[in-house]
């Protein structure tokens, strides 16, 4: 072994302190607590920065589609034929017709505004998002003058299913009297409930003709959606879709609908990891501190141990173990810490707001309805050597001084 029994015994001792000791022993503490404090909070942080980013993607990419083919012009005729071509192309799992439109919701006084998708009733069951998470109604209800909303709109306007919401479009009848609203009255056959408050407050799903004909799209789409086998080869597939629909269209993946998002929420997670790894610093400082104060307590005890035959090696074996072990327990502390938080950081939540009496995660501040955290072993990784880097280099130098000290000078004045 690197250190022997007895370099592993007088280390241990000096960490238990006696009670003339007790200020390096305070700081011991305080380093240890420091440690475990730092890379369980690192842990917990980078789990919900990866949970957050995960379960937003999938709410995302479960409701939009993976890619998105427009008409350059107001519309696409020929919509079947163009998404069969795109049906073919390689890594492409399916291609939706849809007519996308912006219309205000009212209901009794009450108004909002809400983001239309007209597709047909077979290609919004094949939807497992919103098929699976109807709280209200069915889909089997789902036809003509009909449609499909979040459960959060339903709730601003004091809907359920089976109710009547009316639409008015933003674009108006032109007559002699003037521009005129264009409105119809639509039942709800069903409320879903994706849990992203963005998704649950604006959509609407409305019977592909239906759409057609309260738009004025009459036998066209606007769009046609692409789900992927796989998202990571969105550009890919980018590329060969422009090249099946043509000249005429153009067309938008999620990575560039939603890269300011994204990209935010990778600087954000950034600079938390950096400044919560400040902490773990902070804690190796304290290790050093706390170390050189041991030395220079033990200056005569280490004079000892030269004249009776310890090496400088052995000194500096001791004294670095010592201090690692503060590190290495401090480590292990937040590591069990961490996992233990993240596994129940839900429940955690739950009864924090309960006590406080006061909501801790906003759906309508942070698009989810619940905190999510997902645990990477290659970041956990990551943050332990980090912790064991700095926890093993900070005593190295008031080791290295125990091991250099003169036992003459150390005892002249003994």
């Amino acid at each position: 072994m690197i250190f022997g029994a007895f370099e592993r015994m007088v280390s241990m001792r000096y960490l238990r302190a006696r009670r003339q000791e007790g200020f390096i022993s305070v700081i011991a503490g305080f380093s240890l607590l420091g440690i475990a404090l730092g890379v369980a909070t690192l842990i917990i942080v980078m789990a919900v920065m990866n949970g957050f980013r995960q379960d937003l993607l999938g709410r995302i990419l479960g409701v939009n589609g993976h890619l998105a083919v427009y008409a350059r012009g107001t519309s696409i005729a020929d919509y079947d034929d163009l998404a069969e071509r795109l049906r073919q192309l390689r890594g492409v799992a399916s291609a939706t017709p849809q007519v996308q439109g912006q219309v205000m919701v009212t209901v009794r006084g009450k108004a909002t505004g809400g983001l239309v998708r007209g597709m047909r009733a077979a290609d919004l069951a094949a939807r497992p998002l919103i098929a699976e998470n109807i709280v209200d109604g069915s889909l089997a209800e789902f036809g003509d003058d009909t449609v499909v909303i979040g459960s959060r709109l339903a709730q601003q306007l004091g809907l359920l299913a089976g109710d009547q919401v009316t639409l008015v479009s933003p674009s108006g009848t032109t007559t002699v009297m003037g521009t005129m609203p264009r409105l119809k009255s639509y039942r709800i056959a069903a409320l879903f409930q994706v849990g992203m408050y963005e998704y649950d407050s604006t959509f609407i799903y409305m019977p592909l003709q239906a759409a057609q004909l309260f738009f004025r799209l009459p036998e066209a789409v606007n769009a046609v959606e692409l789900f992927l086998d796989d998202p990571d080869m969105t550009l890919e597939v980018r590329r060969e879709a422009q090249a099946a629909a043509g000249e005429g269209f153009r067309t938008l993946d999620w990575q560039q609908s939603n890269a300011s998002f994204f990209n935010a929420i990778q600087v954000e997670r950034n600079v938390m990891f950096l400044i919560l790894s400040l902490i773990i610093l902070v804690a190796a400082f304290n290790i050093l501190s706390g170390q050189t104060m041991l030395v220079k307590d033990k200056g005569r005890d280490i004079a000892i141990l030269r004249t009776m035959g310890a090496t400088r090696g052995m000194i500096l074996r001791i004294f670095f173990l010592s201090g690692a072990s503060i590190g290495v327990i401090g480590t292990a502390i937040g590591f069990g810490l961490g996992l233990v938080f993240v596994e129940n950081i839900e429940a955690i939540r739950q009864a924090l707001q309960a006590l406080s009496g006061q909501e801790l995660f906003a759906a309508e501040i942070y698009f989810l309805s619940h905190l999510p955290a997902e645990v990477d072993p290659v970041e956990v990784a990551q943050v332990v050597g980090m912790a064991l880097f700095w926890s093993f280099l900070a005593p190295l130098f008031p080791a290295w001084r125990a091991a250099r000290l003169d036992p003459v000078e150390a005892l002249r004045y003994e």
